[in-house]
């Protein structure tokens, strides 16, 4: 809230300079603000009682808006990656999602591994466990089983992290 938006009847005001002015009516805190040819920006509402500073608030926005956009560059976002296997894989192929896992892994992302069943092979559900808990066992030096693996529908799936 800005200006004539402020409708409280008392404000603590902080001056231009960063400096406590005290607790006065929103008019005439408003006032004091038009003097110095600047704004009155309401920075703390939920605070008792309100807490107003007098600003530009074009420059006022730019600054809050800057803040954020640092604070975004410095967190880390983490991507979810997925690897489809399926029951009957050849060692060869297994070897080659294991380094596309390796790589998702080195970079930071977590990496799903979805072992897919189709058809007859959904009999055979509880005897292809060991193929993800070998795809584990290959990345065991650089990743952590985050979820063991699961039977969920015609797949089964697991999550891998990166180690600590």
């Amino acid at each position: 809230m800005i200006n004539e938006q402020i409708r409280d009847k008392e404000v603590r005001l902080i001056g231009e300079e960063g400096n406590q002015l005290g607790v006065m009516s929103a008019k005439e805190a408003y006032k004091l603000a038009k003097e110095a040819g600047l704004d009155l920006v309401k920075i703390a509402p939920n605070a008792e009682p309100p807490v107003c500073k007098i600003v530009d608030y074009g420059k006022y926005r730019y600054e809050l808006a800057r803040k954020e956009k640092e604070a975004k560059k410095k967190q880390k976002v983490i991507d979810v990656k997925e690897v489809r296997l399926s029951p009957n894989i050849e060692e060869n192929d297994i070897n080659t999602k294991v380094n596309a896992a390796r790589k998702f892994i080195e970079k930071g992302d977590k990496v799903k591994v979805t072992l897919r069943f189709r058809g007859r092979e959904m009999s055979h559900m509880a005897t292809s466990k060991h193929i993800l808990d070998d795809f584990a066992e290959r990345l065991s030096d650089i990743a952590v089983v985050e979820k063991a693996p699961k039977l969920e529908g015609r797949s089964m799936q697991m999550f891998l992290t990166e180690k600590r």
